[in-house]
């Protein structure tokens, strides 16, 4: 699958589819000394530019989200086995989109157990039947042979989880309270390192995936719970500021610049949008059909003017009909 292919065919997509707490309990796990080290894959555009991180304690590794497909999970495994031959005993998703998920079964063949939130497990079949019924349906980039199979989480949890490792450490997992860029949030803290995986719910210095969590079939983008979350997120972590935040896309940053970067962003997306729309006036419903994927083209324009540093555009002219379609 070539990346052109995949973001030609994402035309068709935006067609269709356009139609129509406490931080008590969970930061007071224990901390064990390890020599332990984050390291960081991220794929290329055919798989959405997803980062799977991957902590390697000395004795085993963690990996945080499983990849698009099971070839780029595959790249991701060949990418640690060069980093260390630690056995990969767990795979930890953050969120019911199919780039955290489609590859998690690559890892289970290796002997891994994967961890979700009910939440995640819940949704993911829905998401999967969404997400298959495009790329083979429409976009004819697979076949129902060819698209990932959706495997079973071997773990679910609600609320707070504790990992706990053979030698001792923990891994705290919490849900959020809110949607995030999904329909539910993980987060997962590694004391040892003064890091938190967030999955998409931080794209630093990287423009954002605005299509909402899949529920009951249709895309349901939520700011407000996004926003929501980033506070929290903040909250959990107020008396821990040089702790370190590692997104889904984009860059590694300190949990201050993180989620107020975040949420600027989230404010000023919702802002250019409501201006595109507005501008458009009577003609808004060109937003809708044959016509759409050019507005979402221009929006990515508007976009990258207002955020000239930030990378990946084409998330914007991807994504952001869930976003649009919400507010017609």
């Amino acid at each position: 699958m070539k990346f052109r292919s995949v973001f030609s065919m994402a035309i068709i997509w935006n067609v269709f589819f356009a139609t129509g707490c406490s931080a008590g309990p969970f930061l007071s796990k224990r901390m064990v000394a390890t020599d332990g080290r984050i390291y960081a894959f991220e794929s290329d555009g055919n798989g959405f530019n997803t980062k799977s991180f991957f902590y390697d304690n000395g004795e085993e590794v963690v990996v945080f989200d499983g990849q698009f497909t099971s070839e780029i999970a595959q790249k991701s495994v060949e990418f640690i086995r060069s980093k260390t031959r630690n056995p990969i005993t767990y795979v930890v998703l953050t969120h019911p989109n199919p780039d955290k998920f489609n590859g998690m079964s690559v890892f289970q063949a290796l002997g891994a157990k994967v961890v979700a939130s009910n939440k995640t497990a819940d949704a993911m079949p829905g998401v999967h039947a969404y997400k298959k019924y495009f790329f083979v349906n429409m976009a004819k980039m697979f076949t129902d042979e060819t698209y990932p199979k959706l495997s079973q989480v071997d773990v679910t949890f609600v609320g707070d989880y504790e990992l706990r490792l053979a030698n001792g450490e923990t891994i705290s997992l919490h849900e959020l309270e809110q949607p995030g860029v999904s329909s539910n949030q993980t987060i997962a803290s590694i004391p040892s390192l003064r890091a938190v995986v967030v999955g998409d719910l931080v794209h630093h210095n990287a423009h954002a995936w605005l299509e909402g969590g899949i529920v009951n079939g249709k895309p349901i983008p939520t700011l407000d719970g996004w926003i929501a979350d980033l506070n929290e997120l903040q909250a959990l972590f107020r008396d821990e500021p040089l702790t370190l935040v590692y997104g889904g896309r984009g860059e590694a940053a300190r949990l201050a610049t993180a989620v107020n970067a975040q949420i600027r962003y989230l404010k000023r997306a919702n802002s250019i949008v409501d201006a595109y729309i507005e501008k458009l006036g009577v003609k808004k419903n060109a937003l809708q059909g044959e016509q759409a994927p050019a507005h979402y083209k221009n929006l990515q324009t508007e976009f990258e003017k207002v955020f000239p540093s930030y990378r990946l555009g084409y998330l914007i002219q991807y994504g952001v009909y869930g976003l649009v379609n919400s507010k017609l």
